[in-house]
């Protein structure tokens, strides 16, 4: 039993676990796509459940919002209870007219403005990436999904409202491809710890055309997104 996941021991949890930020997601995953899920957690109302797809045991565990809450789960995931294969599946912001609301972004690497970094002691920048199995995995399983699947780097950030309007234009400029605010955590999480992660998000707001998604739609974030995953981590 870790300080933050309440599973009794490291087999109630599987080594492949998708990693929705909203705990609800997590639920809706669990009911929608597992069959036979157990609720394995819910401290502080952050769901946690094991169940199989096409008969591989999965977990979905819910991480919160930002940086240090990814961090703080992913870590317990990977150190307490052996998990070998984490999938962040989110909901981020397009920076291009080219990546539009519900296409999914695949997180080859992650940008951050965050200082999470300073606790691995690097002697300099780190630029933390996918792994390139999932990666790979992913990539094989859309070729039957056939989705809307654009690959690239992402950026994590701290703040979600910036005091300048066009903070984001830098970042587009240098051809990041959304906004969100988890992944570089679970990627250097997954590196320290020597296993893999990878992080797709459904767009869900456009800041080149001021589109967003409703609440409900935020949500749930795209069911082919979640099969996407599903696939990763069973292949």
């Amino acid at each position: 039993m870790s300080t933050h996941i309440n599973a009794a021991d490291r087999g109630d949890i599987a080594e492949s676990v998708l990693l929705p930020g909203d705990p609800l997601r997590a639920k809706y995953i669990a009911d929608k796509f597992l069959d036979g899920p157990v609720l394995y957690s819910d401290v502080r109302n952050m769901y946690g459940y094991t169940g199989t797809y096409k008969g591989v045991p999965v977990s979905v565990q819910g991480t919160g919002m930002g940086m240090p809450s990814m961090g703080i789960y992913s870590w317990e995931l990977m150190t307490e209870y052996g998990c070998r294969n984490l999938i962040r599946i989110g909901t981020a912001g397009s920076f291009h007219k080219h990546i539009r609301i519900k296409d999914v972004v695949v997180a080859m690497a992650a940008s951050t403005d965050s200082n999470y970094v300073h606790t691995f002691d690097v002697p300099g920048n780190m630029a933390p990436c996918a792994s390139w199995e999932l990666l790979a995995k992913a990539w094989k399983a859309n070729e039957k999904l056939g989705l809307a699947v654009k690959p690239g780097n992402v950026v994590t950030c701290d703040v979600f409202y910036e005091t300048d309007p066009d903070w984001w234009k830098k970042w587009a400029k240098m051809d990041i491809l959304a906004v969100e605010m988890e992944t570089a955590a679970l990627y250097m999480n997954a590196a320290w710890n020597g296993v893999n992660a990878l992080a797709m998000m459904t767009i869900t707001d456009h800041f080149v055309t001021g589109e967003k998604c409703t609440v409900e739609e935020r949500l749930y974030a795209s069911d082919e997104m979640i099969t996407l995953a599903l696939e990763a981590a069973v292949a």
